[in-house]
């Protein structure tokens, strides 16, 4: 049974009956209320002397303002909710880590929309447009390893040190500069080196640099498409022992990790950005702010905690 609240023509009634001596039992009987409603209304408002309906009635709606919840919302939350997405984190990042049971993504998202976080809009969202089925225009090759091939633990992210490999290059006519990226499968940590060019001399030296950076047998597989930039196969396997899959024709899905991160990365550099021109120390900052966002598929850690995680634990 729902409970009706007193209205304004209800509130003047009692005001007449009031005046008129009318008992509490009687005032009840006449606008077919329950007693108890008429004793509390009369109680609420000090009616010892007289009732008056319009003060009655001011006094119900600030009570009826200050009983609705305040909700989640408050200055600590909004701090925090602005340090993280400033830091380019989702809204879904944020509710399932740093205030994971305070507020959901969806509230964060309503709090966007609303105007709620002060001095924060929409812009900080990294925003995911449609995107257009690339066309190779760069030449391809026939031979190497097919991704069939290749272990089924690694297919399942099952074991440490398989990378997906790729390139991100400059507007067309713009600059020869380019990234190599790397991402490794199993913790999905991302990282990009600049290159003069897409050529398969500049990536093979890519691939060394960051194989001699990394701790031995962090770096045990490649997985890439067909691109001519990846040509240089069999002279990486000749000196680092490294085995390169092919993906198949027009199968970007097989190195997904690769092509997912790709795109957190153009975030920063949209295209059209001359790759040639960006700076080392902001490039080293970004690629930190990627890697430090906890990862659903990860149980919400981040790719650096998993894959300092799986270092230390190298045979």
């Amino acid at each position: 049974m729902s409970y009706q609240h007193l209205n304004t023509y209800e509130r003047g009634c009692i005001e007449t009956l009031y005046k008129l001596g009318y008992s509490n039992r009687k005032i009840a009987l006449e606008l077919g209320r329950h007693h108890s409603t008429i004793d509390r209304e009369l109680t609420r408002n000090d009616a010892k002397t007289k009732y008056h309906a319009p003060k009655a009635y001011e006094a119900y709606t600030i009570r009826r303002k200050n009983s609705k919840p305040k909700g989640k919302y408050s200055n600590e939350i909004a701090v925090v909710i602005k340090e993280k997405l400033t830091a380019t984190w989702s809204p879904e990042q944020i509710a399932n880590t740093t205030l994971k049971g305070k507020v959901s993504f969806k509230t964060i998202y309503n709090w966007l929309y609303q105007n709620r976080l002060h001095k924060i809009d929409l812009s900080v969202l990294r925003q995911k447009g449609k995107r257009k089925n690339p066309v190779e225009k760069r030449g391809k090759f026939a031979i190497g390893t097919p991704i069939s091939q290749r272990p089924k633990e690694v297919k399942s992210r099952e074991t440490f040190g398989h990378w997906e490999l790729d390139t991100m290059v400059s507007s067309r006519g713009k600059s020869k500069g380019c990234f190599a990226t790397f991402v490794e499968r199993k913790s999905r940590l991302y990282t990009a080196l600049k290159i003069l060019d897409r050529t398969a001399e500049s990536m093979e030296k890519a691939i060394i640099q960051l194989v001699e950076t990394l701790p031995f047998n962090a770096f045990k597989t490649a997985t890439t498409d067909r691109g001519k930039e990846f040509a240089c196969f069999q002279s990486i396997q000749d000196k680092l022992g490294i085995t390169l899959y092919f993906a198949d024709p027009y199968s970007s899905w097989q190195r997904g990790s690769n092509e997912n991160s790709n795109g957190l990365l153009r975030e920063f550099y949209p295209k059209k950005t001359d790759l040639a021109r960006v700076n080392e120390h902001e490039l080293i900052k970004n690629l930190f702010l990627i890697n430090s966002r906890p990862r659903k598929c990860l149980g919400w850690k981040s790719p650096i905690q998993v894959f300092l995680h799986e270092v230390a634990h190298l045979d």
